[in-house]
């Protein structure tokens, strides 16, 4: 119904700033001021130029200048302690000098509550509070405010000094005692005769009641004590004034500046005429951020509910337009509902021009009929004669009746039916409404349908409104504030209600919908009620959008030249978009825009922003965005097919790599690969030259951060997750930078909770209270969806362990280390399985033990971790596993990052476990969202070797080698994994520097690294001895990503990340310099050393840069016995008989296969140069 430009204009409209200036205007003769700087003369002294306020200052340093800048007044209760201390506080800021004026407005809390319960009329006994309030004022009329302010601070002095302490209650004898002591000086006459004819006088009884009615209409008394700076509400205390203060400052500086305050200006009254409300209701402005809903669905929804509102208006506007509507939920049966009702007719009657009020009654099952025959009179007045003049003052009178009659004396049914309807003709003709009407439609009243009626109502409340049977409330557009037993509403409360969200929500949507030009619409029905009914679904609408006020506004750009436009006059919908195209960020976005331009057809608007000059070149990528979408769906069955990416007239003779751009809590894995997705050559795969991979989403990550109150992060806490039967499947620990850990899981519920051991000796998860729980909690985790989720854990440790250290150090590490199960640290990591690296175990490798394995393995298990990407390097890998295998008897199990393996080593391997008799697990980590991520495939692989090492592996793994994929083991391992590295947490090979040929680079040598090294090693990353054990005792882990995170940043730091980061940080995390033998690599070391070396690195040459297979080949005699060894094996799983027949020619012929070629990218040959 309304145009599409219109809801286009709607859409991108924004609200005005929500400002929190509400200041209350308190101006009257009822606030009493101590001080006014400008004609007292306690202030001559000081300067009244007013410019000077613009002048610098030291911080915290005062402006001493003779204008009433700022105005703090307390709204008290001179009976309470918080009433009588404010008094004490604005008395010690005065006799200071502090360039404010002081004021107080006294209330009586009784008399106020008195008013809100009863009738005005009724009369109530003078209380203490009121009796301080005629006294203060008598004093002040007589002997000068001063005296009046020191009566109020006697009045504490002698509550203090009788009862001993500052909380007891006042009494009257307080009061009088305070009353003598500050008039006596002053007067000849005996102060007790003035109490006693001061009893008699009702001037200041009255005056008294006045001031005490002024802070209800207000609205301030329900904040019991409070203070208003220059009409801005705070907290009765001096740190609230002064931060006012110095927030109200540069408001005035600004003003000042402008010119729109001068020497002649009132500040006052300038700020209290700009933006000030004659009620303040802490419900409304300070209640938090208020409950909104769409009216908008009830309509569409078709339940009419709202549609059959008819709504009452002040005298003389019903035919204008109202843009603020207040729909009223009354509970007949209940006080509060009347009361309610009675302050919207007043409010009407004092006359609204731009709102409405409509009714929604609801009434208990158990309804008498008289109950239903005033929801009934109501309806038809307001549908029939809520034009009339009199027509509120009938309702107010029928509302009291039925008050008075029916709800609070009840009779017989029958008897009490007549009556009432007769009373509402009687009251009709008084008002001038004709009561055959009424007689008519009352005397052929169907309750049954009325109920009908009424029910409908309840679950439009109920269901639409989220309001139970029985609670009164107001929606003022969408707004739903309710009247619960604590709060009142009040008419002047709505007249607070309207002019708020007129100015906030309402008016800005006003100025839209009145230059609307209605198209296919009947002109009879272009009413004001038709405009107002809009305007209420639309502000409501629009009220449940969560968008920031802040905004850019795209219009002012030149589109001119650089821009493309789709328009489409019957969308909606418009976006505007800044793009560079040659970014990544513009590839995306750009994609996206593609997909919403496809299914949602928009009016758009790209403007192209591209850089002025660029030093390289921006893009090294081809980027598709997928999304499902309704043609995954076969039409023919209930099959899915996936989301496609297609990748068309791509180059055929440059290497390519395939990554997938995933959100964050994705772990996602490819499954069907026939080719190598690191190395693409394009021209290489036959005619069809036709690639296709397929991705499988395996699971989802968890991630949290953990904390503990006043402390640092709870470092190396142990994590466990599972289900109710399940407890422990996946663990993990808290890393020291942000509290961060992470698990993987899947959709479904899960429990996290401490681990056992010393994390739940120690702590407990603190949960919804002070975390003194005896036993540790665990906390429900719900997986719903695919975003995956942040969970924020807060622990907290046990009384009598707020001292001990979760982390032990080894101080006695030998001689614990005989006392099996006696210490803490040597059971340190025993206890966990499958952590989150998803230790994921091969189908066989449960099943393949070291017995079963070839040659009977036995002692203690070596522990080789490596890493490896496309076809190359996984052909590497296997070389290297026979290498470690054909020289150790004892049992071997390696660790493989799964990231980035292929489908076919994946499915090589478990066979090949079986096969040779080694253990195997898959680990995997997923790169956290804080840490600076690299952008290049091979750095993000060089990372993994060193960033992860304390939170990759299962808590119980004590100790790893990393050895390279392209790496020939020549000697036992074993005697590597049992080497004393002397307590360092890391252990690796120097660089060798007996090849002189290679002196030019060996960059170590001079510069930044030998400044820094400082006669230290510099060590190569190819082979590399972690002591987990230690690595997480002495958070090494952390203190590595804090220097990654440092040095990261820079382009020109970490050239080689995995090797210069540990040896850049060997200050904090020292490195134990295994014998030179244990590495040997033809580039640094030279043929004098080769016959020692215990490992063989096929290391990139600088100087040469030959291909890794053919210096395989040449520098390694085993080598190709292994490779040819390692080829038959894959391609007899595989089925590949084609592999084998390659592979001889291979050997002899370098560079005819797609991985053997010089353009391939050596992801090791960087990094160890």
């Amino acid at each position: 119904m309304i145009p599409h430009s219109t809801v286009r204009k709607l859409l991108s409209s924004l609200p005005p700033s929500e400002s929190n200036m509400f200041r209350v205007d308190f101006r009257s003769n009822h606030v009493h001021y101590l001080n006014n700087l400008e004609e007292d003369a306690m202030y001559k002294r000081w300067r009244n130029n007013l410019n000077e306020i613009l002048m610098p200052v030291f911080p915290g340093q005062l402006r001493y200048i003779r204008k009433n800048l700022f105005h703090a007044v307390s709204i008290i209760d001179p009976s309470t302690v918080c009433g009588l201390e404010s008094v004490d506080m604005l008395i010690s800021l005065y006799e200071n000098n502090f360039p404010m004026r002081f004021g107080v407005v006294l209330y009586s809390s009784k008399l106020i509550k008195h008013m809100e319960t009863s009738n005005a009329d009724s009369k109530i006994e003078e209380d203490i509070s009121s009796s301080i309030i005629r006294l203060f004022i008598y004093i002040k009329e007589n002997h000068g405010i001063q005296a009046a302010f020191q009566f109020l601070s006697n009045i504490n002095k002698l509550r203090v000094e009788s009862d001993g302490t500052a909380d007891d209650a006042l009494e009257m004898h307080h009061v009088e005692g305070a009353f003598v002591e500050t008039v006596l000086p002053k007067v000849k006459s005996p102060p007790q005769g003035i109490l006693l004819k001061l009893e008699k006088e009702q001037t200041y009884k009255e005056l008294s009641q006045e001031s005490s009615m002024f802070v209800f209409k207000l609205g301030l008394a329900k904040l019991q004590c409070c203070l208003l700076m220059n009409g801005l509400v705070l907290d009765s205390n001096e740190e609230a004034l002064i931060n006012s203060m110095n927030d109200e400052l540069p408001r005035i500086q600004e003003q000042v500046y402008y010119g729109h305050i001068n020497s002649q200006t009132d500040v006052l009254d300038k700020f209290l005429l700009e933006s000030g409300t004659t009620r303040y209701n802490p419900q409304i402005i300070a209640g938090g951020k208020p409950r909104f809903t769409s009216l908008c669905t009830s309509v569409v929804g078709g339940e009419g509910v709202l549609n059959d509102i008819s709504y009452l208006h002040s005298p003389k506007t019903v035919d204008d337009l109202k843009p603020v509507t207040h729909l009223l939920a009354v509970d007949v049966a209940s006080k509060k509902g009347m009361k309610l009702l009675h302050e919207a007719l007043y409010y009407l009657m004092e006359g609204s021009n731009g709102a409405r009020v409509g009714v929604l009654f609801s009434v208990n099952r158990g309804a008498d009929l008289s109950s239903l025959l005033f929801v009934e009179v109501f309806e038809i007045t307001a549908s029939l004669h809520s034009h009339k003049k009199d027509v509120l003052h009938f309702l107010d009178q029928v509302c009291s009746f039925f008050e008075h009659n029916h709800m609070l004396a009840p009779s017989e049914a029958a008897e009490s039916t007549r009556v009432f309807i007769d009373k509402v003709c009687e009251l009709a003709e008084t008002n001038g409404l004709s009561s055959k009407a009424y007689k008519s439609a009352l005397s052929d009243f169907s309750a049954d349908k009325l109920r009908k009626h009424l029910n409908k109502v309840a679950q439009f409340l109920y269901r639409q409104l989220g309001l139970d049977s029985g609670v009164n409330a107001v929606i003022t557009n969408g707004r739903v504030t309710v009247v619960n037993e604590e709060s009142t509403l009040l008419s002047q409360d709505l007249t607070l209600l309207e002019s708020l969200e007129f100015k906030q929500r309402i008016k800005h949507i006003v100025e839209i919908m009145e230059e609307v030009k209605w198209q296919n619409v009947d002109p009879d029905t272009l009413t004001s009620k038709f405009i107002s009914d809009t305007i209420m679904f639309v502000s409501s609408s629009m009220a449940m959008r969560d968008r920031s006020s802040e905004s850019a506004r795209f219009e002012v750009l030149n589109a001119e030249y650089s821009a493309i436009v789709l328009n489409n006059e019957n969308s909606s919908i418009h976006i505007d978009a800044v793009i560079d195209p040659l970014s990544p960020s513009g590839q995306k976005l750009s994609s996206i825009l593609r997909v919403l331009w496809k299914y949602i057809q928009p009016s758009m608007r790209i403007v192209l922003n591209p850089l002025s000059s660029l030093v390289d070149l921006p893009l090294k990528n081809y980027y598709r965005y997928v999304v499902p979408t309704v043609d995954d769906f076969s039409s023919t069955d209930y099959s899915v097919n996936g989301p496609k990416a297609f990748f068309a007239n791509m180059p055929l003779s440059k290497t390519l790599t395939m990554n997938l751009d995933v959100p964050d809590p994705w772990l996602v894995e490819p499954v069907i690969a026939v080719h190598d997705l690191d190395n693409i050559l394009l021209e290489n795969l036959g005619e069809t030259r036709t690639l296709q991979a397929v991705f499988e989403l395996e699971a989802l990550v968890l991630t949290g951060h953990c904390s503990e109150k006043d402390h640092e992060p709870p470092r190396g806490l142990q994590l466990i997750i599972g289900t109710k039967s399940a407890p422990h499947l996946v663990d993990t620990l808290v890393m020291a930078n942000l509290g961060y850990w992470q698990m993987k899981v899947s959709p479904g519920v899960w429990y996290l909770q401490l681990a056992p051991g010393r994390s739940s000796d120690l702590y407990v998860l603190k949960e919804d209270g002070d975390g003194s729980q005896s036993k540790a909690l665990s906390k429900r985790i719900t997986i719903n969806d695919l975003r995956g989720k942040v969970v924020h854990l807060e622990v907290v440790k046990k009384k009598g362990k707020e001292h001990e250290k979760l982390l032990l150090s080894d101080v006695n590490d030998k001689s614990q280390d005989t006392t099996e199960g006696n210490s803490w640290n040597s059971n340190f990591l025993k206890w966990a399985s499958g952590f989150i690296s998803g230790s994921e175990h091969s189908k066989q490798s449960e099943s393949t033990s070291v017995e079963k394995g070839k040659g009977g393995r036995h002692g203690k298990t070596i522990n080789i971790f490596s890493i490896a990407s496309g076809h190359l390097y996984e052909r590497f890998l296997k070389i290297m596993i026979l290498s470690v295998l054909k020289n150790t008897r004892r049992p071997v199990k390696f660790w493989f990052i799964k990231n980035y393996l292929s489908p076919q080593f994946k499915d090589v391997i478990p066979f090949m476990a079986q096969e040779y008799g080694f253990e195997y697990q898959l680990i995997t980590y997923k790169w956290p969202t804080w840490l600076h991520k690299q952008k290049e495939k091979q750095r993000i692989i060089w990372a993994y070797k060193i960033l992860f090492l304390d939170v990759i592996f299962p808590l119980s793994l004590e100790k790893v080698i990393f050895v390279d994929a392209d790496q020939i083991v020549r000697a036992d391992m074993g005697e590597l994994y049992d080497m004393d590295i002397k307590g360092r947490p890391l252990a690796y090979t120097p660089f060798c520097d007996n090849n002189k040929d290679m002196d030019g680079y060996r960059f170590w040598r001079q510069g930044f690294w030998k400044e820094h090294l400082r006669g230290r090693s510099y060590h190569i990353s190819a082979l590399y001895v972690v002591d987990l054990k230690k690595f997480r005792e002495t958070a090494a882990g952390d203190n590595l990503r804090v220097f990654y995170e440092t040095l990261s940043k820079d382009p020109n730091s970490l050239s080689n990340l995995d090797q210069d980061l540990p040896n850049y940080a060997q200050h904090t995390v020292p490195i134990f310099s295994l014998p030179q033998e244990w590495l040997w690599c033809e580039s640094w070391c030279g043929n004098a050393t080769k016959s020692k070396a215990k490992t063989i690195d096929l290391c990139n040459n600088p100087m040469t840069k030959e291909p890794k297979l053919q210096g395989a080949r040449r520098i390694v005699s085993e080598w190709p016995d292994l490779d040819l060894e390692a080829r038959q094996f894959t391609a007899k799983i595989l089925g590949d008989e084609v592999a084998i027949q390659e592979s001889a020619p291979a050997l002899n012929q370098p560079g005819t296969s797609v991985t053997d070629s010089p353009p391939l990218k050596d992801l090791e040959s960087r990094a160890e140069l």
